[in-house]
């Protein structure tokens, strides 16, 4: 691929997906900055990426990555838009700002074919959910850029409207995940297993259940009731989630997350 794509901001997202590139694009075809400079450098050295600056992405990117909070968007914009009207060469956006719509990132950085993303932290392993909502951009465009994320994991069109909704499921839910399995090793533990053993049996459960959830066609309640047996051990245990109000718990993190990012935008 001969197309140049840069990240302004290497953080956790930023990051994730500058690493998911770097698997499908040439060394010099990745040019990372950050306003913590050797954040980007050190980053840059370990994918041989190119380390730049904001104006030579600006000037130069055929995608041009948007990977700060949301509150630093409109000092970002004052300092790109001169010189994204300025250019002669087509680009796209990309922005991964929570809950900044594509209305307000053209009022940011002017008119523009953008594609808005909102990526999540197991991008880092490969197994990531990325959404993407493409306004104004070729079905060329497009391609490219599907073709240089595919490493992060699963790419998911959406309805800009669902982003919200979207991001409180696979953007927020990953720290849901994590505490699932530091609290289903702590029972472990309480029950005699080593730290070590909880950990890696919890973790490897979650993703093989996930795994076959994906890799097949059964609802998640039918794979349930597969594992619990009639006056099993798992019933009783799914009796006692019940209780505690388990799943409740969770919908009303989703929802929580969900209001919050809207007002993020």
């Amino acid at each position: 691929m001969d197309k140049l794509f840069g990240f302004i901001g290497t953080g956790n997202m930023g990051g994730a997906l500058a690493q998911a590139a770097a698997k499908s694009l040439q060394a010099d075809k990745l040019l990372l900055a950050d306003h913590d400079g050797e954040k980007a450098r050190a980053l840059a050295k370990r994918l041989n990426a190119v380390y730049a600056d904001n104006a030579q992405i600006a000037n130069q990117a055929d995608y041009i990555f948007i990977g700060v909070k949301p509150q630093m968007l409109s000092e970002l914009a004052g300092e790109l838009s001169p010189l994204l009207l300025a250019r002669k060469t087509p680009y796209v956006l990309v922005s991964m700002a929570a809950g900044v719509k594509i209305e307000k990132l053209r009022a940011l950085f002017g008119p523009a074919p953008i594609i808005r993303i909102m990526p999540n932290i197991p991008c880092r392993a490969n197994e990531g959910a990325v959404l993407y909502a493409a306004c104004d951009v070729s079905d060329e465009a497009l391609s490219a850029f599907l073709s240089a994320m595919s490493a992060a994991g699963r790419l998911l069109p959406m309805d800009e409207k669902l982003f919200d909704a979207g991001t409180a499921v696979s953007g927020c839910g990953p720290a849901y995940a994590f505490m699932f399995i530091e609290a289903l090793a702590d029972g472990g533990v309480a029950c005699g297993l080593s730290r070590k053993n909880a950990l890696t049996l919890a973790a490897q459960t979650l993703l093989g259940s996930a795994k076959l959830f994906l890799e097949g066609d059964t609802h998640p309640e039918q794979l349930k009731d597969d594992v619990c047996s009639p006056a099993g051990s798992t019933i009783q245990g799914v009796r006692a989630l019940e209780q505690n109000n388990f799943r409740s718990a969770l919908i009303e993190a989703v929802i929580a997350s969900c209001e919050s990012t809207k007002k993020l935008g």
